[in-house]
C-alpha cells in the first residue's frame, strides 16, 4: 500500500453562482436568492396569491353536515 500524496492541496468547496428563481439572472447578495427587489416582490406576490401549490389528489375538506357551525364557528 502506498502512502497518501501529501503534496496535493486540500480540497475546497466550490461555490456555484446562484441564479434568480424568477428571471434566471445571477443573484445579488443584497437580495439573495433574487437578483433585485423587483424579483423578490414578484415572488412575494406569488406567495400571497397562493401561486405556489403542491398538487394533490385530495379534494377540499367538507364540513360535517350534522354540525350547525361552519369553519368560522358562527351559525349558518
Amino acid at each position: 500500500m502506498t502512502p497518501p500524496d501529501r503534496t496535493a492541496p486540500p480540497l475546497r468547496a466550490v461555490r456555484i453562482q446562484a441564479k434568480c428563481p424568477v428571471c434566471g439572472k445571477l443573484a445579488d447578495t443584497k437580495y439573495r436568492p433574487f437578483c433585485a427587489k423587483r424579483c423578490a416582490d414578484i415572488d412575494l406576490g406569488r406567495w400571497l396569491k397562493e401561486g405556489y401549490r403542491v398538487p394533490t389528489d385530495e379534494g377540499p375538506e367538507n364540513d360535517d353536515p350534522e354540525t350547525s357551525q361552519g369553519r368560522t364557528g358562527q351559525d349558518r
